[in-house]
């Protein structure tokens, strides 16, 4: 049986092996920013996933294809986006070539879109972090499977995609949760606070992350220091986060309900990652 999420959400080690989850989510970042930033909001990640879903075949769907105009009226139907905001992905998809147009078609009404190598190669990276988290909980070997045969992955990410979009663990995990991961590298802030966690106390109202410089958050994901300041302040009067010492002087502390949003909201995701695995693998 795939781990469900409250089993995984209890679990010490799984919140020790999130946190490294997300430090590789962080290095993606560093190594490749243009890349990763189609991850740097929930927005955006639904999208791309959407995007990879129509291409491999998402489920119960009996059309197969990715083309802008059945993308758009995708992400619209299922309330990810607008229509101008799902139309300009793709076009800076096409821009940045994360995808491009099929050769050799036949019908030239429809304009087919496929993942060009780099975009395949980037989202099989997010895939195998995720399967070494749940190899590493209960010594499974899915890793490794998927490495073996790398077809399997489109199997399985169509199946990832339609739940995550489906799931409400997942599109709406809490509203701090919610407030950085609808932000522009808001969702790279919040993985990046979290990993400064020493652990996680669940008796403890709060939890000390130690000082941590504005500068170089701003620098390092790119963010303004309007925007910045804005999102923190949003995040502290909530009681989300604060400092020991006012103005933003001192140790950060994050809630302890901030970082159960976060656990609730990775163990809702890895559940779906483990049951798309195990339906396409077997155990």
């Amino acid at each position: 049986m795939p781990f469900c999420p409250e089993t995984l959400s209890s679990n010490e080690r799984f919140f020790e092996a999130v946190l490294l989850c997300a430090n590789e989510m962080l290095t993606i970042y560093r190594d490749s920013p243009r890349i990763a930033s189609i991850f740097a909001s929930q927005q955006r990640w639904l999208m791309a996933h959407a995007g990879f879903g129509l291409h491999y075949g998402y489920p119960d769907d009996t059309k197969k294809g990715l083309y802008s105009g059945r993308f758009v009226e995708f992400v619209v139907g299922n309330k990810i986006a607008s229509r101008n905001t799902a139309a300009a992905f793709v076009q800076e998809m096409l821009v940045y070539r994360y995808l491009r147009t099929v050769s050799g078609q036949s019908d030239r009404r429809t304009r087919l879109l496929e993942p060009t190598e780099t975009a395949e190669h980037h989202f099989m990276k997010w895939l195998h972090a995720h399967l070494l988290v749940l190899d590493g909980l209960d010594g499974g070997t899915r890793l490794a499977q998927v490495g073996s045969d790398p077809s399997v992955f489109g199997k399985i990410q169509p199946m990832i995609a339609k739940a995550f979009i489906g799931t409400e663990a997942v599109r709406d995990p809490g509203r701090t949760f919610n407030l950085f991961n609808w932000a522009n590298s808001g969702g790279l802030i919040m993985d990046y606070l979290m990993t400064l966690l020493p652990g996680f106390d669940r008796s403890k109202e709060r939890m000390s992350v130690g000082p941590v410089s504005l500068g170089e958050i701003r620098a390092q994901f790119m963010i303004s220091n309007t925007h910045l300041k804005r999102l923190l302040s949003h995040a502290a009067e909530m009681g989300s986060i604060g400092w020991e010492e006012p103005p933003r002087k001192g140790d950060l502390w994050l809630s302890r309900g901030f970082i159960l949003e976060y656990v609730n909201y990775q163990a809702a995701k890895f559940a779906i990652v483990d049951a798309a695995t195990e339906t396409v693998l077997g155990r």
